[in-house]
């Protein structure tokens, strides 16, 4: 009886654990920079952009173009958007060319695109690779 317990009770820590792992989101609230909840979110791009506070969703509302960059940066590296094509030319992705930018891995078409992102570095190179015109360049939302 004590046995079957211990068991039970182990299963339920399991099966806790696990649920509480796939709802944890990892990403930086595009206002502040912190840590990201589920529990902020506002519509973006046909997605969820999450925020670390109730109080960032309106300075982002307020200015979104001032934070697209960081959205559409959350928005893959939360697994929202993918990758389709090269976001500096449009074209087909060699996944030898690649770039890491933030916590993303970027590819890239060519070497001459791979190296200008490369060169850049902190806002510039996210800019570069997430700004809403690359963004719609290479990435899609939706899975």
């Amino acid at each position: 009886m004590k046995r079957g317990l211990l068991s039970l009770l182990g299963l339920a820590l399991v099966v806790t654990l696990a649920g509480a792992a796939e709802d944890k989101i990892t990403g930086k609230c595009p206002v502040s920079g912190k840590d990201i909840t589920k529990d902020v979110s506002v519509d973006y791009k046909g997605a969820k952009v999450y925020f670390c506070c109730p109080g960032c969703p309106d300075a982002f509302k307020g200015d979104t173009a001032k934070y697209a960059s960081k959205a559409n940066q959350q928005l893959v590296q939360t697994g929202q958007a993918t990758q389709e094509k090269c976001p500096l030319s449009g074209g087909k992705i060699n996944p030898d060319k690649t770039a890491k930018v933030g916590e993303v891995t970027v590819k890239f078409c060519c070497e001459k695109c791979q190296g200008k992102v490369a060169a850049a570095e902190g806002d510039a190179q996210r800019d570069l690779v997430f700004s809403d015109t690359a963004f719609g360049k290479g990435f899609k939302v939706g899975k």
